[in-house]
């Protein structure tokens, strides 16, 4: 994910992109970020729906750990797989929240959110191609709606939280030179896991705007759309700048250090 601090720190083992890409190089930034979006989307309503439809794959149907690792293991695997070349935000709250803390540049804000979006879409309709209407009408494509009982500001609290675990780690893991860098897709995925498995059971745990509204449109289930969309931007700023007004501060102290 976008990085360019402390970077006399250490030497980079793992590239971390410039916060400003020449613009002969947006095309494929661009088009990293829509097609890594599309593949978490696409894994996670593909998993979810699997399990809403209670389908078998190599024994019992697929439950809520399996839409958890879904989640978790595909955003590793692209953060690994795309950082070189779009920085790997592939969420609206992220590039938001980067662009906040100047680690982004605000110019590229609409261009990532928009490819993002139209990611999420295509991800919800590979979705519904696969697994046919049930998918849509019985599964609603693994939309994050609130679960019954869940009101909508309940929801949007644990957007706010669970986006806030995420963009923390991620933060630190982009901006931080001292953070390292070989170990940031894992961290960064096991950061989504955790997310996931505290907000699912109140929300679905969307953590992404992209994610949780690109299910909703090409379902028409649109349940705590606002809270899918302010929660993940809320949580995903405070957590930003936390890190960077705040933690970036701190160091471990040596022994016998006061």
């Amino acid at each position: 994910m976008t990085a360019q601090s402390d970077t006399k720190a250490r030497p980079r083992t793992v590239a971390r992109p410039s916060t400003e890409r020449p613009s002969a190089g947006m095309v494929g930034a661009h088009l990293a970020e829509l097609v890594g979006t599309f593949i978490l989307v696409f894994a996670i309503t593909a998993t979810a729906t699997s399990a809403g439809l209670a389908n078998p794959v190599a024994g019992p149907p697929y439950g809520s750990l399996a839409v958890v690792l879904a989640n978790g293991l595909t955003l590793a695997a692209l953060v690994g797989g795309l950082n070189h070349i779009s920085s790997a935000h592939f969420n609206p709250a992220v590039t938001v929240a980067l662009a906040v803390i100047r680690k982004f540049s605000w110019r590229h804000v609409p261009g990532y959110v928009a490819v993002q979006m139209v990611g999420g879409i295509l991800g919800a309709l590979a979705t519904w191609a696969i697994y046919g209407n049930a998918a849509r009408n019985v599964a609603h494509l693994g939309a994050t709606n609130p679960a019954p009982g869940v009101g909508g500001g309940r929801a949007l609290l644990a957007e706010i939280l669970i986006t806030f675990i995420l963009v923390l780690v991620v933060t630190a893991a982009a901006t931080d030179g001292r953070f390292p860098a070989s170990t940031a897709p894992l961290a960064i995925g096991l950061a989504l896991v955790a997310a996931v498995f505290i907000g699912g059971p109140a929300d679905g745990g969307a953590v992404n705007p992209a994610r949780g509204l690109g299910p909703m449109i090409v379902s028409g289930s649109f349940s705590g759309w606002w809270a899918t969309l302010v929660g993940p931007l809320v949580g995903g700023v405070l957590a930003a700048v936390l890190y960077d007004r705040f933690v970036r501060r701190g160091k471990t102290p040596e022994v016998g250090e006061a």
